[in-house]
C-alpha cells in the first residue's frame, strides 16, 4: 500500500506523521520523507505549513543546509518513535520507554514555542518562533501525539492487519470498532481475495 497515492487519512496528525514511510512494519519499509524539501512539502499539503512558512523554510534549509540535513533526522527519529508508541498500543503491548523520552524531549521544545494569544470572546494557543526555526514542523506532531496519548481515544488506534507488513496506522471511527485495514481498496480487498482462494480450495 502507498499511504500518498491512497490519500488516506489517519484521523490524527501524528498518526498521518507517522505514516509517511509506506509498509512500515515490513522488513524494508519505503522512506517517503527523503529531504529537507520532503518535509516541507508534507507538511504543506497537511496543512500546518502555509505557502508563504513552507518558501521561507525552503529558503532557510538552503543557506543552512547542515541544520536543515539535522532536522530531517530529527524528524524521521520522532517519526519512528511515534510510529512504535502507537504500534504497540495497537496490538496491547506496553511502550518502550525509549520512544517515550525521545516524545518528552520533543515535547520540551515544542511547547517552548507555544504561547496563548487572544482571540474574539476568549484566547486561542498559537506557535510562535517560526520566523527563527528550522523545524516547526515537529511541534505540532510531537504535540499531537502527546494529545492522542492521553486521550479517549487511545483505545481507538488500530494497525491495518495485512499480513505483508503495511502497517498503516489509524484511528478505528466506525460505530462497532470493526475496521482493520487501511482501505478496503488495497489491503482489505486483498485479504478478500485471499480468503475467497481459501475457501475454494477447501471446497475442492
Amino acid at each position: 500500500m502507498n499511504s500518498h497515492d491512497l490519500q488516506l487519512q489517519a484521523g490524527a496528525f501524528c498518526l498521518d506523521f507517522a505514516n509517511t514511510a509506506d509498509w512500515h512494519a515490513s522488513q524494508q519499509p519505503l522512506e517517503t520523507l527523503k529531504s529537507y524539501p520532503d518535509l516541507v512539502a508534507w507538511a504543506q499539503k497537511k496543512g500546518v505549513l502555509t505557502e508563504a512558512e513552507a518558501r521561507r523554510l525552503l529558503k532557510a534549509a538552503e543557506d543552512c543546509p547542515a541544520e536543515a540535513e539535522a532536522v530531517l533526522a530529527e524528524a524521521i527519529d520522532l517519526r519512528e518513535a511515534i510510529y512504535r508508541l502507537f504500534s504497540a498500543i495497537a496490538a496491547r503491548r506496553p511502550p518502550e520507554a525509549g520512544d517515550l523520552h525521545l516524545l518528552n524531549r520533543a515535547l520540551q521544545t515544542a511547547y517552548a514555542h507555544r504561547q496563548l494569544a487572544p482571540l474574539a470572546g476568549g484566547f486561542r494557543w498559537t506557535w510562535v518562533g517560526l520566523a527563527e526555526a528550522l523545524d516547526p514542523i515537529l511541534w505540532p506532531a510531537a504535540h499531537s501525539a502527546a494529545e492522542l496519548l492521553t486521550s479517549a481515544e487511545l483505545e481507538r488506534v488500530k494497525e491495518c492487519a495485512d499480513d505483508r507488513g503495511c502497517g498503516y496506522l489509524f484511528l478505528d471511527t466506525s460505530k462497532n470498532r470493526s475496521r482493520q485495514w487501511c482501505s478496503m481498496e488495497s489491503c482489505g480487498n486483498r485479504a478478500k481475495v485471499q480468503r475467497h482462494r481459501q475457501r475454494r480450495q477447501a471446497a475442492k
